[in-house]
């Protein structure tokens, strides 16, 4: 399995992609302003993108699907339940999606908003959108987000999984990359030592900005980044 994280350094996004010995490949979250950094990446490694896979309806950037899917024939996919009537398809809390060798679990972790997907890959990493991040969490306060919801999902399902399982969260402000879930159940402190209610009280008084591009967002994702698209 080939798998590769990508940064966009503007909006301390990560892009994830994975590719079997077929050289069939899936982008998760691309970020439109790197939409000419992906193509030429699948083309020097000569890749076919399959799938351009969304964790959620990101609110920080524009995602890259829509020209990604123009320029290369891919699939674009969404969690169930979320606003994008553009998308190709829609995954569902438990589907698999299969590319020979490489398998993604789709796993519902809402709460950052109300239509969350974390991806299992092939049992051993997980890639945690807004969900879990590294020492941290996504907020809660915007897009139908509810504090509790996030709790249980992230305490129930992803620390539920082997402590052994590899962290790779959509997000980094402090320059890490990769953490594992033994890890994060240990140190992360938004959930170390605190219970639902002790969770949802620390999520409430965070008191955060709206993120920078949120009025340009959220309306260009639900249309596949395509409302926002300019060339490459």
């Amino acid at each position: 399995m080939l798998f590769r994280q990508l940064f966009d350094p503007e909006t301390s996004t990560y892009t994830y992609l994975i590719a079997n010995r077929d050289k069939e490949a899936i982008l998760v979250d691309p970020v439109q302003e790197q939409v000419e950094r992906d193509v030429n990446l699948l083309d020097e490694l000569g890749l076919t993108l399959c799938y351009c896979l969304e964790t959620h309806i990101h609110a920080d950037h524009v995602t890259g699907t829509g020209q990604l899917r123009e320029l290369t024939g891919c699939q674009g996919i969404v969690p169930e339940h979320a606003e994008a009537a553009c998308a190709d398809r829609l995954i569902r809390d438990g589907e698999v999606l299969d590319l020979g060798e490489v398998n993604v679990r789709a796993i519902a972790t809402p709460g950052h908003t109300d239509s969350h997907m974390a991806y299992l890959v092939n049992k051993d990493r997980i890639l945690t959108g807004d969900s879990l991040l590294i020492r941290g969490c996504g907020r809660t306060d915007f897009q139908s987000g509810d504090a509790g919801t996030l709790y249980d999902h992230v305490v129930q399902r992803l620390f539920t999984l082997p402590e052994t399982t590899l962290v790779y969260p959509g997000h980094d402000y402090k320059g890490q990359t990769v953490s594992s879930i033994g890890e994060e159940k240990r140190f992360n402190p938004r959930f170390v030592g605190q219970g639902r209610d002790a969770f949802i009280q620390l999520m409430g008084a965070l008191n955060l900005p709206d993120p920078k591009k949120v009025a340009e967002a959220v309306p260009a994702n639900q249309q596949c980044g395509q409302a926002a698209a300019v060339g490459p």
